[in-house]
């Protein structure tokens, strides 16, 4: 019986003096009270602490868990040691009224870190609660100010907002709020069913004004396309008639029966150019186009000579 007693006695101080060894990890801490009252917080390595006099201070964490559908769940335990590093809480939808009484949906990230960790024990008893409650209200108030339109398109500056806010209201806490991150903004079915039919308008309008756009390019390319042919051909026309006229000259001809006379020409091949067309009369003055057609015949005799 003593050596069973001595045994458990040695099992009892091995364990007690093991207890009073406590190695602390890199960005963390733990805060160490002797009998209740604050003595000091503990720093990463090895530290020693007196079993029974010296003691550690639990403060109150959650904890993400998912469930075997792939939800996410929260828990709250008591830890010893504090995380010094950032930490995100991913906070449900809540709803929320707009300056303009829309009701919408909004769930919130908010990137915190403990920055005092002898305030965020001391100064508030459930620090975890306290910044989810704290993030709902002030969230409640920010929308509150702006209306549907203005939630919907300024979501960087509510941002900005609502970590000014939240930062200066957990400071006595010891915690730095670094960011606040809007996830989803819901409005109402109503709402998002008049969204929607406005944005398909919105997008039908601006394919018609593309086409129409499209339209008129494509008319003023044909335009002045048809603009280039004609001045093109008005220019080879007009080099023809310098180069006939000059020669007419050079024969000491009339220009005017000549270019009557190749009217006349181009006309009267229209006239049987068609199917089954027949000539059936000449105009009075052939006799003066044939007597042109003379001279052009002369012109040319005299060209070739």
């Amino acid at each position: 019986m003593t050596t069973f007693f001595f045994f458990v006695l040695v099992v009892f101080v091995i364990s007690l003096l093991s207890s009073g060894i406590k190695i602390i990890h890199q960005a963390e801490t733990m805060i160490i009270e002797k009998f209740g009252k604050f003595d000091r917080k503990l720093e990463s390595g090895i530290n020693i602490v007196i079993p029974i006099y010296e003691q550690p201070r639990k403060i109150k964490w959650r904890e993400v868990k998912t469930d075997l559908q792939g939800r996410n769940y929260y828990i709250y335990r008591e830890v010893e040691r504090i995380d010094l590093r950032e930490a995100v809480y991913d906070f449900p939808k809540q709803k929320v009224i707009t300056a303009d009484n829309a009701g919408i949906e909004i769930n919130a990230l908010i990137y915190f870190q403990i920055v005092d960790p002898v305030r965020a024990t001391y100064e508030i008893a459930n620090l975890p609660e306290a910044i989810e409650k704290l993030a709902q209200t002030t969230l409640r108030n920010v929308i509150g100010e702006l209306e549907l339109d203005q939630t919907l398109v300024s979501r960087d500056t509510i941002n900005v907002k609502l970590r000014e806010i939240l930062d200066d209201a957990s400071n006595k806490w010891g915690v730095k709020v670094n960011r606040v991150e809007l996830q989803d903004i819901t409005p109402p079915k109503d709402i998002q069913e008049a969204m929607e039919k406005q944005m398909r308008a919105e997008r039908d309008k601006r394919a018609s004004i593309l086409e129409a756009e499209g339209d008129k390019k494509s008319a003023v390319l044909r335009a002045e396309g048809q603009a280039e042919a004609r001045i093109k051909v008005a220019d080879a026309e007009r080099e023809a008639i310098r180069l006939v006229t000059e020669a007419i000259v050079n024969t000491k001809s009339d220009p005017a029966q000549y270019l009557i006379a190749i009217k006349y020409l181009e006309t009267l091949k229209e006239m049987v150019s068609g199917r089954d067309n027949k000539i059936v009369y000449l105009p009075i003055e052939a006799t003066g186009v044939l007597g042109a057609i003379g001279g052009i015949k002369e012109m040319l005799a005299k060209t070739t000579e």
